[in-house]
């Protein structure tokens, strides 16, 4: 899977990673909702470190259709609101 940070790069993830990209999703969207600008801060970090961590950076040269578009890391939690509702970011 492509996953790309807005502003930055794009990472290849093995698939193995869905699972918990989903459970990074889901704490970044309980502390949307729940307003905790403390815990969106640390979980929304936490996401993206995640990718830069497990995913393979993807080269300038290549040309990939991303499979999920991740806001860029100065994303306020107001901003979040709009971007991390519902399901949240990644699909099942």
């Amino acid at each position: 899977m492509i996953v790309r940070i807005s502003g930055e790069d794009q990472y290849r993830l093995d698939e193995s990673d869905h699972q918990r990209l989903n459970q990074l999703d889901a704490a970044v969207i309980a502390a949307v909702e729940a307003g905790d600008e403390a815990a969106f801060a640390r979980s929304f970090a936490e996401l993206l470190d995640f990718v830069r961590a497990n995913g393979t950076l993807v080269g300038d040269e290549e040309i990939e259709t991303s499979d999920l578009i991740l806001p860029p890391s100065d994303l306020t939690l107001a901003e979040a609101g709009v971007e991390f509702t519902g399901e949240g970011l990644i699909p099942d």
